[in-house]
């Protein structure tokens, strides 16, 4: 494919992914590429990706973005775990925690120990163990070396925090629709996209990011995509923005239902909820209604409709487009990934960029790893719904499926010995799958024989020796809105807290 060098890049549509792509790009490379951004106001964004994970930090590292500064512009919280409610059966509850459990030894993780101490019937949780999910518990936080922790934001503050980090950069941002998008009549690489003005903007390589349409990726080169709806049956979701009727928790919560689940997000300045939803199971008014009716605080703006397909374009990058954010899969926000996988995306794109021309080699490994990232995130999501014991049709169906093959190894393999495993560039480490099946009821038959070894009290004074500290650090953080107000206190006059009217 090796038809020259790469000056003119293109980003088609903005949001998050695009100015994430435009500020990475911008950053790196403003000196060696003529980088353009096309965007509409009269499009809207989705709105409800507002969560994150921890390799955002990571990530603003690599852009030299000031955290204080950051949280301060996007009305930001902290963000310790996921609280998830209901899911193996209602009235439960388990903590999906960022943080390290325990310690480890070379031979085997600490939750073969924990099983083990509960084998002799010591009674503790495999959280006491862990710095986020105390604090988490406790609504407490603290940037301290020792926790790990994300974010939540406003996804419209932070796309016009980076917009103006781009063009400080240099990148050039030009308002309007697309209305055509040129190809090459030889080779069909896109060469142009035209605007509804008429303006003609030219380019080597094209990044899309105009959302579920696709417009480039699939409405002009056809790429095809994988439907993921037998494993994931949720397809739609309905949200709202709220204001805030009381201090912020360090965590999203993620409350299941009998057709799906409730998210809750705290922002400093409001709340945003929704319920995600299998169309077979509820409908668009009853999920609506059920939303009105279950969120903290009163509705800022109407609720509105996100239908959706979980799944991936066969290539992420097909000719001379990248597709980035929902242009390129979607994955439900149950784990908050969706941010996460266009950053991702975004750097495997500065580590490999064709300079030099677009070498097939170069694409068929970043479709490669795109997919195998994308897979990897997707099985931890089924396992999510796939282990439960709710009695409700959507999750006796969920009980009862046919899992990927990657996923029902993992699953037997740790449910046999208690075995888990964080695979080579894969997000969830092992403590996220062990929380997470712990969590949803799988018991392990057997786990490492070496912790027989270890003595009663032994046993004690090492869980003495890993929950103690714990207890001290989180008992010595603020609470959470204490730690924003003298951190990082958002200004008001960055957001429009006025409650749309009940007929908007």
């Amino acid at each position: 494919m090796r038809e020259g060098q790469i000056r003119k890049v293109v980003i088609a549509g903005g949001g998050t992914a695009g100015w994430l792509a435009a500020v990475a790009l911008s950053h790196q490379f403003r000196d060696q590429l003529e980088i353009t951004l096309v965007e509409s106001e009269q499009i809207g964004t989705v709105g409800v990706g507002e969560s994150t994970v921890p390799p955002i930090r990571a990530f603003h590292r690599f852009l030299q973005i000031d955290e204080r500064e950051f949280l301060r512009e996007v009305a930001g919280t902290f963000k310790l775990s996921i609280s998830f409610e209901n899911w193996r059966r209602p009235g439960e509850r388990y903590i999906h925690p960022f943080g390290i459990t325990g310690q480890d030894t070379l031979v085997c993780a600490f939750h073969h120990f924990w099983l083990e101490s509960r084998r002799r019937g010591l009674q503790s949780s495999l959280g006491d163990y862990c710095l986020e999910t105390g604090a988490s518990l406790q609504d407490r936080f603290a940037v301290t070396p020792q926790i790990n922790y994300a974010y939540h934001f406003d996804a419209g503050l932070y796309a016009r925090f980076l917009r103006r980090i781009a063009e400080g950069y240099g990148l050039r941002r030009v308002e309007g629709k697309i209305q055509q998008v040129r190809q090459h009549a030889d080779d069909g690489l896109v060469e142009a996209i035209v605007l509804e003005d008429g303006q003609v903007i030219e380019g080597d390589l094209f990044i899309d990011c105009t959302g579920f349409r696709g417009l480039l990726i699939e409405q002009t080169l056809h790429t095809g995509y994988e439907d993921w709806n037998q494993w994931l049956p949720s397809d739609r979701a309905v949200a709202v923005q709220t204001e805030s009727v009381g201090p912020p928790v360090p965590y999203t919560r993620a409350i299941a239902h009998e057709a799906g689940w409730r998210l809750h997000i705290a922002l400093q300045h409001r709340g945003c909820c929704g319920v995600v939803l299998s169309s077979r199971h509820m409908s668009d008014d009853e999920a609506r209604a059920k939303l009105l009716r279950d969120v903290d605080g009163p509705p800022i703006r109407e609720p509105w409709l996100v239908p959706f397909r979980s799944g991936r374009r066969l290539k992420a990058w097909n000719k001379n487009v990248v597709s980035l954010g929902l242009a390129s899969s979607f994955i439900e926000p149950l784990e908050s990934t969706s941010i996460h996988m266009s950053l991702s995306a975004v750097t495997r794109l500065v580590q490999m960029f064709p300079f030099a021309g677009i070498d097939d080699s170069v694409v068929d490994r970043y479709n490669e790893v795109s997919r195998a990232e994308l897979e990897h995130v997707r099985d931890f999501i089924i396992m999510h719904y796939h282990l439960n014991q709710r009695d409700e049709p959507l999750w006796r169906d969920c009980r009862g499926m046919r899992l990927p093959d990657s996923l029902a190894r993992r699953i037997q393999v740790f449910r046999d010995s208690a075995y888990a495993w964080q695979g080579e560039d894969e997000l969830f480490r092992l403590d996220s799958w062990t929380h997470v099946m712990l969590g949803q009821g799988v018991v392990p038959r057997e786990h490492h024989p070496l912790t027989r070894g270890l003595g009663d009290a032994d046993m004690a004074k090492l869980f003495d020796a890993i929950r103690q500290p714990i207890n001290r650090m989180v008992e010595a953080m603020p609470p959470h809105q204490t730690f924003l107000e003298h951190y990082c206190p958002a200004d008001p006059s960055v957001w429009n807290l006025r409650r749309a009217p009940a007929n908007a």
